[in-house]
């Protein structure tokens, strides 16, 4: 009966706001994902580019600078890996004691706050950062199945499995772009879903901000519009 007690503590804005912010991370990404042809996101246009550089990949000789440039992929999806990890160990510390989050609740409200509520919604910020790290590092992992393809492609161009294989590089390249990008969305989403910790219209607000972020990035940004023009 007590879970019950506290529970009724959040109002029917804070269910909205926490169902908002989830259903928003799943929107935007499939937006981002499966935009329509007239408008390509960012990730649709630098897909094309990946598939483009495996092409350009199988007559290159050396291949030391595609090596490099998988290389710094990888680094890159442990590094945000690394992060995440540290910040989930930040937000389970904090599950663990709240303590520092009620005293500043106090001076700015005389109604306590249950422990169970703010363990609640640092749990939201937790799901999304699990998920991050989740997507990371699975981005790390394809990209390891991309260099080990990309080193079975043949030299000569002439072979007959040259491209094909450099075709299957190139998607498994996508893919690991794909859950990278997931990866950095879920840290987007993560950062707003902290100003639940302020009330429900703040979650609102931060969902707002963010999303436009994540849309704007790919959709209205400078790098977007230098890849249509090499493109165009």
């Amino acid at each position: 009966m007590r879970l019950v007690d506290h529970m009724a503590l959040l109002l029917p804005l804070d269910w909205v706001a926490a169902a908002t912010i989830v259903a928003a991370w799943f929107v935007i990404g499939w937006i981002i994902e499966h935009p329509g042809a007239k408008r390509p996101s960012v990730t649709i246009l630098m897909s094309e580019r990946r598939r483009d550089w495996m092409k350009v990949f199988v007559t290159r000789d050396p291949r030391i600078f595609d090596s490099q440039i998988l290389g710094g992929l990888r680094q890159g999806t442990a590094f945000f890996a690394s992060t995440c990890l540290l910040a989930i160990g930040g937000v389970l510390a904090l599950v663990g004691n709240t303590a520092p989050l009620q005293g500043v609740a106090a001076e700015v409200s005389e109604m306590p706050v249950p422990v169970l509520i703010w363990q609640l919604k640092l749990g939201l910020v937790a799901l999304f950062l699990t998920n991050a790290f989740l997507k990371f590092v699975w981005a790390n992992r394809i990209f390891g199945y991309c260099a080990v393809l990309m080193a079975a492609v043949p030299n000569d161009p002439g072979d007959p499995t040259a491209y094909p294989r450099a075709a299957q590089a190139a998607e498994l390249n996508i893919r690991a772009a794909i859950n990278f990008n997931r990866g950095l969305r879920g840290m987007y989403f993560a950062l707003g879903a902290l100003a639940w910790l302020v009330g429900a219209v703040a979650l609102l607000i931060a969902t707002a901000i963010v999303v436009w972020i994540v849309w704007s990035r790919e959709f209205a940004s400078l790098p977007r519009e230098i890849l249509l023009k090499e493109t165009g």
